[in-house]
């Protein structure tokens, strides 16, 4: 497992975690100020994929030279370099993801989290 520090970044938070877990293949965990990446078998997670996934995260959103990306044995933290702050872009948007109890699946839209837990009852 892998923590990510996330103190800097609270806004965004919760979509990294799913982009970071949808590149290296985890099921992420929220917690307040980090969320924990798992792996899904019994595959240890290369850090270093996450740390791209990560810093690519930050150069989509055009922040990347406001913060470094930095490990320390399985903690990663995303620290701001020069005091940035990261606004929340879409205030009208639910923090609230959706998870499948059966393969991990998460969405931020309960329909699309409705019909694909039908797919398991198939």
């Amino acid at each position: 497992m892998i923590t990510v520090n996330c103190r800097d970044i609270l806004p965004i938070k919760s979509s990294l975690a799913v982009y970071a877990a949808d590149q290296v293949g985890a099921i992420p965990a929220l917690k307040s100020r980090e969320f924990i990446l798992a792996p899904i078998e019994d595959e240890k997670i290369n850090s270093a994929n996450v740390i791209t996934a990560i810093k690519m995260f930050l150069v989509s959103l055009g922040c990347e030279r406001h913060f470094a990306v930095i490990q320390k044995n399985d903690v990663i933290s995303v620290v701001a370099l020069d005091g940035y702050k990261i606004e929340s872009s879409t205030p009208g948007i639910s923090d609230q993801f959706f998870s499948c109890i059966h393969c991990g699946h998460v969405t931020q839209f309960e329909t699309v989290h409705n019909n694909h837990m039908k797919i398991h009852y198939l």
